[in-house]
Order: structure tokens, then sequence, then C-alpha cells
């Protein structure tokens, strides 16, 4: 088979990407109406991912979070995005760049995307960790900030 010298399907991933930026960025700047909710799947053994040690330990390839009633700090940059989540009563961060999510869905529409993992570009799949950001006390909600987001494991609903 030829070279696809467009390589369409890249492009098409590509804008697809960018459902999941929007979906962030109105996410960020109007709240989840509704029953709206996120379930962001990404590969944790890429370098460029950023997750606590013990995360990657427990999620060494993949991991889900979930974004809804609790999450904290949302920031979207174009190649990445970065949100605290509160694993075990822990707040930690997570610094996620777009090509490592292998899947998004907001279930409360029946919408959902999958995607092909990439390496790094000039880089391997391998573990890198982020010290985990110490919890400040704070309750979600409190000071203005919005309470939205969970880690679920996707086996609970992958068919056997």
């Amino acid at each position: 088979m030829p070279e696809d010298g467009f390589k369409y399907e890249l492009m098409v991933e590509n804008a697809l990407r960018q459902v999941v930026s929007e979906a962030l960025t109105r996410a960020l700047e109007r709240g989840l109406p509704g029953q709206h909710h996120f379930y962001i799947t990404f590969r944790t053994d890429r370098s460029d991912v950023l997750i606590p040690e013990r995360l990657r330990q427990q999620y060494p390839r993949e991991m889900t979070i979930v974004l809804q009633h609790q999450y904290w700090g949302l920031e979207i940059e174009p190649t990445l995005f970065r949100v605290t989540l509160s694993f075990g009563g822990q707040q930690e961060r997570l610094v996620i760049p777009f090509v490592a999510i292998t899947g998004f869905a907001d279930p409360s529409v029946k919408f959902g995307l999958q995607f092909e993992a990439r390496p790094p570009v000039g880089g391997t799949l391998r573990p890198a960790a982020l010290p985990s950001v110490p919890d400040s006390g704070r309750q979600p909600g409190t000071k203005g900030e919005k309470p939205v987001g969970e880690v679920v494991a996707l086996d609970t609903f992958r068919k056997k």
C-alpha cells in the first residue's frame, strides 16, 4: 500500500482530540451543566505524562479519570491539560498531554471517542513521576473553587 503523504488518519485524530480540548475548555469556563461528566483514559507509561509515582505503580499502562464533582485547578494549554484530583483523600496534580489520551466519553449524552496511543515525539514509553501535591486542607467547593473527579477502573465496564 502506498504511503499516505497527507496522513489523513492522523489529521482526523488530531481534529477529534481538539474536541476533547474544547469540551474541557467549556467545562473550565462554564462548569459542567446538568449530568455532564467526562471519563478520560490516558497512557501512564509515556514520559510526558506527569503523575505521582504511587499512581503510576497502581496504573502502570493506562488510567481513567472522571471529571464531575471533585476536581480543582483545571488548566488547558494547546497540547496538554492539568488538573488536581483527590486520590484516597490526598490531592494530586496530573499533567496529561492530549496525545496521551486514548479515550474520552461523556456518558450523560452517550458520546465517546477512542484514539490510537502514540509515543512521545522523540521519546519512548517510560515512567516519569511527579511529586504529590500536599493536601491544602480545603474542602471541595471552598474559596470559589468548584468541586468537580474520581478515578475508576475500566475493567468494570469492559466486556470479558
